[in-house]
């Protein structure tokens, strides 16, 4: 199968939710593009690039990411099944709750104030706290989408 060509709609899908996904681990664990890039001998142009989706990032490559990211191969691609079905381009993720499951856009989980509250949140050693703070936040969004309406 000939290799999809960036055309009119963009990078290819996929690699634009590979590129999220290690821009988000990236995030999360606290990391500057350039940080990356030097741990894998790259540039933090290259970084940028794979970040976006509009370079691929090869086999051999990925693995590097993984083990500077410290996430299994899989990781980056959990979610992509639903965009292997014919006629589907959406990026959509689902959310990392036990409970109902919500459907988040990548641009959601890159922005910074959200990976710097799941940083601090993954800090937090006591479960009970964790599961006060989930709940707190619950709360506090269906309360945010009742006044707004």
């Amino acid at each position: 199968m000939p290799r999809t060509k960036v055309d009119e709609n963009g990078p290819n899908p996929v690699d634009v939710f590979v590129g999220n996904k290690v821009k988000s681990r990236r995030m999360i664990l606290g990391l500057s593009q350039e940080d990356l890039a030097k741990s894998i001998g790259l540039t933090f142009q290259q970084v940028q690039k794979y970040e976006r989706g509009t370079n691929r990032i090869s086999v051999s490559r990925l693995v590097d990411i993984c083990k500077v990211l410290k996430a299994p191969v899989d990781y980056f691609f959990e979610g992509t099944a639903n965009m292997m079905r014919p006629g589907t381009r959406n990026l959509a993720l689902k959310g990392m709750s036990d409970g109902k499951q919500e459907v988040l856009e990548p641009d959601t989980l890159t922005k910074r104030d959200v990976l710097e509250l799941v940083r601090a949140y993954s800090t937090i050693k006591s479960p009970q706290l964790k599961k006060q703070i989930l709940e707190m936040a619950r709360a506090m969004s269906n309360s945010d989408t009742k006044v707004s309406s």
